[in-house]
């Protein structure tokens, strides 16, 4: 049995709904597109001051009868939870308020999951739907070195993060991809080393190439300022590395998972209330 469409407590005074349009598809690598949206619909869309915005993006069920245009907020009240559009979280790449666009990057591994092969087939004058944006983390301006930590699902938002910094700005970020193929520029500062961790066809969440990177790297000396996000299983690795062995604040970090290897969103977020999806 198909898992339910996920519930929330957001609403559409806190999360309000913004119905945009793809302007453009853009293959990034072999397994990330950019879809750059925008349209008259980008009047709605309230920019936050964090640099880790993330919407829900809706995706209506095939085959249900939904009353157009499309309102998530009037289904959820009037309509039957199995019959709720499926909502997939994603960072917001960059905003562009001048030209009133924003850009959203999806991973694609053929056609597995739901957004990605949606994102892949997308064409110009497709709607895009979503809720938010939301968000939680800046990099803390008073940290003497950074250090970012992710697999491809988290890169978006690391390389948002890492375009955010100061000049100055210096330290490490450990991004793990398929191959070479899938290196992306990001325009770090100089002082911030870019590591690509290359799994070779090794699937996503599978490996211990994060892992073993943070646990032997070098430490820079002064507070460090954390931002490690990704596969679940991996961010309960790190979450030794840097309390356990490293006697970090948890202030120092930002640590989520994104998603699970052998999970889909629905059942990923109703894990969050039990142990196994604590993080």
């Amino acid at each position: 049995m198909a898992a339910l469409p996920v519930t929330s407590s957001a609403t559409r005074n806190t999360r309000p709904q913004v119905n945009l349009t793809v302007l453009r598809k853009e293959w990034l690598s072999p397994h990330m597109v950019r879809i750059v949206a925008g349209g008259p619909g980008f009047s709605d869309y309230a920019n936050n001051e964090y640099v880790d915005r993330y919407v829900k993006i809706v995706f209506p069920q095939p085959g249900v009868d939904y009353q157009l245009p499309l309102d998530l907020w009037a289904i959820r009240e009037t309509m039957p939870r199995e019959q709720w559009p499926h909502t997939r979280t994603y960072t917001i790449r960059w905003v562009n308020l001048e030209e009133r666009q924003l850009a959203i990057d999806f991973v694609v591994h053929g056609d597995e999951g739901l957004a990605g092969p949606w994102a892949a087939a997308a064409e110009p004058g497709d709607p895009l739907i979503f809720t938010g944006p939301g968000g939680a983390y800046n990099p803390a301006p008073d940290a003497d070195w950074h250090l970012f930590a992710g697999d491809d699902a988290a890169i978006p938002a690391i390389a948002a993060c890492i375009e955010a910094l100061a000049p100055e700005a210096r330290g490490f970020a450990f991004l793990e991809v398929d191959s070479a193929e899938d290196i992306l520029p990001i325009s770090a500062p100089a002082g911030l080393e870019l590591r690509w961790l290359q799994r070779n066809g090794v699937p996503a969440g599978s490996s211990e190439l994060l892992l073993d990177a943070l646990r032997d790297m070098q430490w820079l000396p002064g507070r460090v300022d954390v931002f490690a996000h990704g596969e679940r299983g991996y961010m309960k690795g790190l979450r030794q590395i840097f309390f356990s062995q490293r006697g970090l604040e948890r202030s120092q970090v930002s640590l989520s998972g994104y998603w699970a290897q052998g999970r889909v969103e629905e059942v990923f977020q109703a894990e969050k209330k039990l142990p196994v999806g604590q993080i």
